[in-house]
């Protein structure tokens, strides 16, 4: 694109635009740039200069064209920040900043940039859209030409591209370029699966072709008799959402029913309910496949009705319903919000709003909020790629707020949605005014009340209760307190204990000799580091009592009979003489369980179920991993413990019941703990002595039956 062709795209959406600024930032660049090349052999000034080009197409403003020409001339250049605040203004400079550290990020150690910088990143992003909409043009462009860069980089900027750009893209509601930038990098990260999916829908056109060419003019003669003016137009999905779609709901190619839609474009917003009336009436639509995106627009303002209709020939067609502004907003999200008001040229907020009634800059804030209250590291990224990935569903509160959640969301979710405070309060839950366990999943229509208690007392498996990020981060905020005065309490316990075994006292003595010594600096410290088992109480103690060194008892008997038990049990290719080996507390395996060892440093072979949750640390080293398998022995003694997890509800002699039918059904309760505790419901943990697997499971199907018990399962994590 030439300047001047560059100063008239402009123009002609912006009359106000300052000709003069763009052409001297058009000019800077090239100067700045000068001899610089790509990898593909361009001058690297046509890369800024494009950058641009794609941000006209959107309609931006005359600040975000010219930081588009500038953003790499600070990162690849002499230009200092201050130069570009001189010759083009504060503004600019701060937008040229922003997308300059963005680009600083990319360039260091990626396990660094996917948690620490990945926090950065969205802070930065948050405070001005248009460096997201610099980088996302910038990445669209880089991603336009990477087949020219070495071949050993293009996985990492692809898988870059699907796991952070795209899904931002997505979350301001700019479909447009999220959906190129997903195709370009599956292209490189499976080019097999693209292919085989582009062979699939040539054939699939092959075959409907002409069935297909004619719904659309269906579809119009059907509406046009009604005296709806619609214009109606044809899609096809692209082979990335396919894939997707194959992938999370495990189907084969051939039952998916959108691969082709119609889109189907009304003047007005009443119009689009009568259209949907009409096109009901001409063809059966398919139950469970009707949403309503107007009446609840998506957090990105995205607006329209969705319905699937068994068209000509029997081919289930979605189609989608919505005006020229609704998908306008659709396509462009944020930056179809870019107007000419009041004597100036920028983002319209008042329209904005107007179209969807909600923030679309709302999914960046949740966030940022996330990593205010989260621990930051690899969970921050886990939590911001499910605030960036999962699908939606609204609920409602009993006064008719709407909140939106990813699918999937549970009442803590909601809870902390609402506000922090109703989450750090709750205590139960009411769904269209019925009470339900807090584990319960929210449907869309869902009205939800919390019931907020005075006190909050965390259970540490609240974590698996919540989907979104705020959630989790806030109930890790509150475990991590509890946790540490838990093992501060546990550590001191077993420092009395082993020097009580010894015939002393730890009021007889002072702590500085172990503090010196180990270099911590609080008591509290220490106990904490005692009961977390990174100091033993052991050493502690003939540290306070060097008397006492080498005379105090130790477990090794113990655990020698233990490892000895374990192995009349278990038998396979990691059993190496001398290795410790035990049973994992995480999953109890049973014999009729498949099971698997894992060997780690310090701890000798775990033994795990294969659906442990546990498992999912160990994922990416195939060294620890050992196959094994049960012994005779193991299949005829009576071992072993399972430990199941019951959700009953709250009434008189319901527990009665519960251990009556263990009981009945031949199980041997060893230990039982009672928790989350409520008006409605409460749940209890069980370990139950039971002769394997296939036993568990009968004891289980046996409480299913009573009409108390809400849920029953093996605890697996």
């Amino acid at each position: 694109m030439r300047q001047f062709e560059l100063v008239e795209a402009v123009r002609a959406y912006d009359p106000t635009a300052d000709e003069g600024l763009i052409n001297r930032a058009y000019v800077y660049a090239m100067k700045m740039h000068g001899s610089q090349l790509r990898a593909s052999g361009d001058p690297y000034f046509a890369h800024p200069i494009q950058v641009a080009g794609i941000l006209t197409d959107y309609r931006l403003d005359t600040a975000t064209i010219v930081t588009a020409l500038l953003h790499d001339v600070v990162e690849d250049t002499t230009a200092t920040r201050d130069d570009i605040a001189e010759m083009f203004g504060e503004e600019i400079a701060v937008l040229v900043e922003g997308v300059t550290k963005l680009s600083r990020l990319e360039l260091q150690a990626e396990h660094t940039r996917q948690a620490e910088n990945l926090r950065k990143f969205i802070l930065a992003i948050s405070r001005d859209v248009r460096v997201l909409l610099v980088k996302l043009a910038d990445r669209l462009h880089n991603m336009r030409t990477l087949h020219f860069v070495k071949i050993e980089k293009r996985e990492r900027i692809s898988r870059e591209t699907l796991e952070v750009y795209a899904p931002l893209g997505r979350s301001i509601g700019i479909h447009s370029i999220a959906s190129e930038l997903e195709e370009l990098a599956f292209e490189h990260l499976n080019p097999t699966a693209r292919t085989a999916i582009q062979r699939r829908l040539e054939a699939l056109k092959l075959e409907h072709g002409h069935a297909i060419d004619g719904v659309a003019k269906e579809i119009e003669r059907a509406l046009d008799e009604a005296g709806i003016d619609a214009r109606v137009f044809g899609r096809q999905k692209t082979p990335y959402s396919i894939w997707r779609k194959l992938q999370r709901k495990t189907v084969g190619f051939s039952s998916l029913s959108d691969i082709y839609g119609f889109r189907v474009i009304v003047p007005f917003e009443d119009d689009c309910y009568r259209a949907l009336g009409v096109l009901h009436r001409a063809w059966p639509m398919v139950p469970e496949r009707f949403k309503d995106f107007i009446s609840t627009p998506k957090s990105n303002n995205y607006r329209s009705l969705h319905t699937t209709v068994i068209g000509p020939g029997g081919l289930r067609i979605e189609m989608q319903i919505r005006t020229e502004t609704m998908d306008r907003v659709a396509e462009d999200g944020v930056a179809a919000h870019w107007a000419y008001k009041n004597q100036s040229y920028g983002l319209d907020t008042e329209a904005m709003r107007a179209d969807g009634g909600r923030d679309p800059l709302q999914n960046l804030r949740h966030l940022v909020q996330v990593i205010e209250h989260g621990e930051g590291g690899e969970d921050w990224v886990e939590h911001a790629k499910l605030e960036m990935y999962l699908e939606q569903v609204f609920v409602f509160t009993p006064k008719g707020r709407l909140i939106t959640l990813p699918r999937g969301g549970m009442p803590l979710d909601f809870a902390y949605a609402v506000h922090t405070e109703v989450g750090d309060t709750a205590v139960g839950v009411k769904i269209n005014g019925e009470l339900k366990p807090m584990r319960t999943v929210l449907q869309n229509g869902d009205v939800v009340e919390v019931i907020r208690g005075a006190k909050r007392e965390t259970p540490s498996d609240w974590r698996s209760l919540t989907v979104t990020g705020r959630a989790r981060s806030a109930i890790r905020r509150h475990l991590r307190g509890a946790e540490r005065d838990e093992f501060i309490r546990l550590g001191r316990g077993s420092l009395e204990q082993t020097v009580v075994k010894a015939g002393k006292s730890l009021d007889d003595v002072s702590l500085t000799p172990v503090l010196e010594t180990l270099a911590i600096e609080t008591s509290a410290e220490l106990f904490e580091a005692v009961g977390r088992g990174r100091v033993s109480p052991v050493k502690a103690a003939e540290i306070l009592f060097p008397s006492l060194k080498g005379k105090i008892a130790s477990v090794a008997n113990r655990k020698k009979i233990q490892d000895a038990r374990a192995r009349l049990f278990v038998r396979g290719g990691g059993l190496t003489p001398g290795v410790s080996i035990h049973f994992g507390q995480c999953c109890s395996p049973l014999p009729g369980d498949r099971i698997v060892g894992i060997l780690e440093p310090d701890k000798g072979l775990t033994v795990h179920t294969i659906d442990c949750q546990r498992l999912a640390d160990f994922a990416d080293d195939d060294s620890v991993w050992q196959d094994l398998q049960w012994t005779p022995q193991a299949e005829k003694a009576a071992l072993g413990v399972a430990r199941l997890r019951a959700t009953v509800k709250n009434g008189v002699g319901v527990l009665g019941q519960v251990t009556t039918t263990i009981g009945e059904a031949g199980g041997n309760i060893r230990n039982l703990t009672l928790s989350h505790r409520a008006e409605d419901f409460f749940d209890l943990n069980f370990d139950v002595e039971v002769e394997d697997a296939r036993h568990a499971t009968s004891i289980m199907a046996a409480l299913r039956a009573n009409p108390s018990v809400e849920s029953v399962e093996r605890a697996k994590g």
